[in-house]
This record gives structure tokens, sequence and C-alpha cells, in this order.
């Protein structure tokens, strides 16, 4: 276990340092605020209201859900359980933590923005399969992202976003059977077929 802390910590220094300049500093800042993804949520609204009307109003409450689920487990239940400090709070690691912004709670695993993204880009991913057949890949890049962003900016370590995104991978996947199992039972008319779970 020592020894994957250690891997951690290097990694996380490593990826502060990869590419460090004053534009990727800016990049990774705005891929952390929320108003960034307005587009992103505007156009799902969208795409819902346009192509699956009908689901329109579980698809927005399981996603609510799912959100709500990360962001709670993932704040209070799991960091004050595992308790592990942030990198800023590190004694080994002070005066090496380049902090653009403000260090936050003590705790750091798992990570809340990487938990919340990956539940909400699970969910996506199956639901919008289960309406639609098709496969949104990129929902997990943008995870992705946001997640790397976290630890670039010295709020996480790697294994913080691991954690982070395998909790979020779970409740996206709970979120998506609960909208598998509506959408099996109250079928209405429509244009498109549904798609089980693989």
């Amino acid at each position: 276990m020592q020894g994957i802390l250690d891997a951690d910590r290097e990694l996380f220094l490593w990826v502060q340092q990869a590419g460090a300049s004053e534009l990727t500093d800016r990049l990774m800042l705005l891929l952390r605020k929320p108003a960034t993804w307005i587009p992103l949520y505007a156009f799902l609204l969208y795409w819902v209201i346009r192509y699956a009307r009908p689901y329109a109003l579980p698809f927005l409450l399981v996603t609510a859900v799912c959100a709500g689920l990360a962001d709670f487990s993932s704040a209070s239940i799991f960091k004050p359980l595992i308790g592990r400090p942030r990198p800023c709070y590190e004694p080994a690691l002070d005066g090496l933590v380049r902090e653009l912004v403000g260090c936050g709670g003590q705790y750091g695993f798992p990570s809340s923005h990487a938990s919340n993204h990956f539940a909400l880009a699970t969910f996506w991913y199956w639901s919008i399969y289960i309406l639609r057949g098709q496969r949104w890949n990129w929902l997990f890049v943008w995870a992705f992202l946001i997640g790397y962003a976290q630890i670039y900016v010295g709020k996480h370590y790697p294994v913080d976003i691991i954690g982070g995104a395998a909790l979020g991978l779970f409740i996206g996947t709970g979120g998506a059977k609960l909208f598998e199992w509506w959408h099996n039972r109250n079928q209405v008319r429509k244009t498109t077929e549904p798609y089980p779970l693989p």
C-alpha cells in the first residue's frame, strides 16, 4: 500500500508539472468551472426533448438523483470515513504543490468532481443507448478531462480521481438500470425501439 501511495504522489507531481504553462493553467481552471459545461447541458436537454420527449422527465429526474447521490456519498460518507488528506495538506509535499485554486476541505478521497461527472457520463451514455442505440463515448472523455484538471490544479491525487470515477460508474450504472426498468414498464407510442443494456 505504501508503494501505491508513493507512486500516486509521484504521478501527482508529474501531472502538475507536465506541460505547465500559463495557457495550460487557464485551460485547466476553465475545465473545472460549471459554467464551461452549460452548452453541454443545454444540448442534452435539447436532445432529450427533441428525440425522446416522452422520457424527458425521468431522464432529468434520474440525472439529478445520480448527481446528488454521487456528490453526497463522496463528500459526506467516503471522504470522512477514509480520511485521506488532500495534497495541499500533506507535509511531505509542502512547497511542491502548485495550488492554482483554494485547498478546500481536508480530505480528498474520493474526488467529488470525478464521482459526479462520471456518474452523469455513465447514466447519459447508457440512457441514450437505451433510447436511440447510440454510443456517446465522448462523454467519458469529458469526465476524464475534468478529473485530470483536478490533479493538475493541485486538488487531488490520481488515486482520488480513480476512486471517484469508480464510484460514479457504479452510481451511473444503477441510474441507467432504473431508467431502463421505467422505460420498459412505461412504453408509449414512439418512433424508436428500446435497446436493452448489454
